[in-house]
């Protein structure tokens, strides 16, 4: 009976020893998120006490082989019912791990875009910006693209404009150029361009750019509307107008038939 007590004892104190070590040096990491530092110090805790309980009744004369095949049973049918959740536990510590984003960052996953509100274990929460909360599984986000939006500190506003082909494309240039500089919202360090990407079959297809800060995400829309706005009007004061699809039809006269060429003949 002391040799029991003693080993339960010595079980309970390494468990709690190991399981506040591990929970303490998780949470200092940066690496390391508090939730997974919590939940692997407490899965270590009780394993370490299941150990010392069987290792207690070994010592006490209780035979040990069928609890250790009972928990192998048990641990196997636990693994094919939560089959889906442990994917899902597996992809949240990989997430927690490599922090493809993090909490506060704007991404696109599933073609959903929202900003990521709390990052668990098996889901992540994200808030949409029409004010709709989602809930999705870790494993749904870590198997597909992720598209991190403010990861870097500035971002691209493009507008594409469509002019005609009888537009002066120098002309053109200045006067869009003149547009994307006159944004008093984008950052004045990184140069705005205005680039001719194709000749399409009714316009001649111009890009006008700029940069803006990805911290406020409202700030990108307002510098890409107040982008496209300016260009409207200045462009159609300028003279040079936008292209729209356009076909043209050509009717060929046919000669009348044989018949009614006679007739008209003898008349």
């Amino acid at each position: 009976i002391l040799k029991v007590v003693t080993i339960l004892i010595l079980a309970w104190i390494v468990a709690n020893w190991v399981s506040r070590v591990i929970r303490v040096r998780g949470e200092k990491a940066k690496r390391v998120d508090t939730t997974i530092a919590r939940f692997f110090s407490n899965i270590v805790r009780w394993a370490i006490l299941v150990l010392g309980i069987i290792v207690a009744l070994g010592t006490a004369g209780v035979e040990t082989t069928s609890f250790a095949a009972l928990l192998a049973a048990a641990g196997f049918a636990v693994g094919l019912a939560l089959q889906g959740s442990l994917g899902n536990f597996a992809a949240g510590v990989m997430l927690l791990l490599f922090r493809p984003f993090k909490v506060g960052d704007v991404v696109k996953v599933n073609g959903e875009l929202g900003k990521v509100d709390q990052i668990d274990l098996f889901t992540t929460t994200m808030d949409t910006f029409d004010n709709r909360r989602l809930i999705m599984p870790n494993g749904a986000i870590f198997g597909t693209t992720i598209e991190n939006i403010t990861f870097h500190p500035e971002r691209r506003a493009d507008v594409d404009v469509g002019v005609s082909y009888n537009t002066d494309l120098v002309k053109a240039r200045q006067v869009l150029m003149d547009v994307a500089n006159s944004i008093s919202t984008k950052l004045p360090d990184l140069d705005s361009q205005v680039v001719v990407l194709a000749f399409n079959d009714s316009s001649i297809d111009i890009m006008v750019y700029c940069f803006t800060r990805t911290t406020v995400w409202g700030e990108w829309l307002a510098v890409k509307e107040a982008l496209a706005y300016r260009i409207k009007q200045i462009v159609e004061g300028a003279g040079t107008g936008f292209a729209f699809p356009s076909q043209s039809l050509y009717v060929e006269t046919l000669p009348p038939p044989d018949d009614e060429v006679q007739a008209s003949r003898k008349g």
